[in-house]
């Protein structure tokens, strides 16, 4: 599993994160800043993070962008700003294109005048969810303005950067440092707390992953200096959120009852159908790759949440320590 040891040594290399106060962005810095020093940059919400220097930066001024990276010169840069709300991107495409796409361009654009590698996250939404499992070589074909925008930038970089590390990952869960955009995780810890009942989709499947696991993955690839490579980054498997929130209730000793199959907005660009020919959409991506290449092994949903569970300070029950004794990031 995550290596979360606290008396490991900072490098002397430099992570600068660009949109440190979204929620993949604190965590990858609360993760990554036991190992090298962490540098931040917001827009509209000022965050702290100990033993991390925060500051402000609109990434549309190329001005500002390349003030940054000239003063801090980091050997690596992760991307965590723009839009990642499917609804959000549909209802405003101009606002998704500026930061999801143009954004990144001008970031990486002073990556590789200045030497640094450029990270990006983008997202299994590149595909249109035919019931396949999706390889890296396989080509975008997304049916929303979200996934469009990802793929874009994908395209640009592999185009351009002359070093670079792209993950296409499934969905990603953990615990922001700011609720203002709750994720899925949040939201069921949240509801099944107050003892709502809890409507869920059960349309589109995904995998689910604890954030933590992709920090690991970007740590083990910046120490073996992987290099102009994408890889598909996921849990074994995939689930609706209905099922979900049901693996969900059955690791952290939740009530099912709460829970009921409903249908979830899932916007589709003009003109654009279901790859299945159905309202049904499977984000499976192939994720043999990344296993081979850095010698792991990724969890399934139910492990990813059973390590969740204890790294939140929970206790696995004897039973589901028995079922999930393989869980975790397997080195092999």
């Amino acid at each position: 599993m995550p290596n979360e040891q606290e008396n490991e040594e900072v490098t002397e290399k430099t992570i600068l994160i660009i949109g440190i106060s979204s929620f993949v962005g604190s965590n990858l810095a609360q993760y990554l800043k036991k190992y090298y020093k962490i540098i931040g940059t917001y827009y509209q919400n000022p965050v702290k993070v100990e033993g991390i220097l925060t500051l402000p930066m609109n990434i549309k001024n190329k001005d500002e962008v390349q003030r940054v990276i000239f003063s801090f010169k980091p050997d690596y840069t992760i991307y965590c700003a723009g839009v990642n709300s499917i609804s959000e991107c549909a209802l405003n495409s101009d606002r998704s294109d500026s930061l999801n796409t143009n954004g990144l361009i001008t970031v990486s654009e002073y990556c590789q005048r200045y030497k640094s590698q450029i990270c990006y996250l983008s997202s299994s939404h590149v595909f249109s969810g035919e019931e396949k499992k999706y390889i890296e070589m396989d080509i975008p074909d997304s049916n929303t303005a979200y996934g469009k925008s990802q793929a874009a930038a994908e395209f640009y970089i592999q185009k351009t950067s002359l070093n670079y590390i792209i993950f296409r990952t499934c969905k990603l869960y953990g615990r922001s440092l700011k609720m203002s955009n709750p994720n899925v995780f949040e939201n069921f810890q949240k509801e099944f707390h107050q003892g709502n009942s809890v409507t869920c989709d059960n349309h589109v499947a995904t995998g689910y992953l604890d954030i933590y696991y992709m920090a690991a993955m970007i740590k083990i690839c910046f120490e073996k200096e992987v290099k102009n490579r994408l890889f598909q980054v996921s849990t074994k498997d995939i689930m609706t959120p209905f099922e979900f929130a049901n693996a969900y209730c059955e690791v952290f000793h939740q009530d099912k009852s709460n829970i009921s199959k409903g249908k979830w907005n899932y916007p589709l660009m003009k003109g654009m159908s279901g790859a299945t020919g159905v309202d049904k959409f499977f984000l499976q991506m192939d994720i043999s790759n990344l296993e081979g290449f850095l010698s792991i092994k990724l969890p399934s949903i139910e492990e990813s949440l059973a390590f969740t569970f204890k790294r939140l300070n929970g206790s696995v029950s004897k039973e589901n320590k028995k079922e999930s004794k393989g869980e975790g990031i397997q080195f092999i």
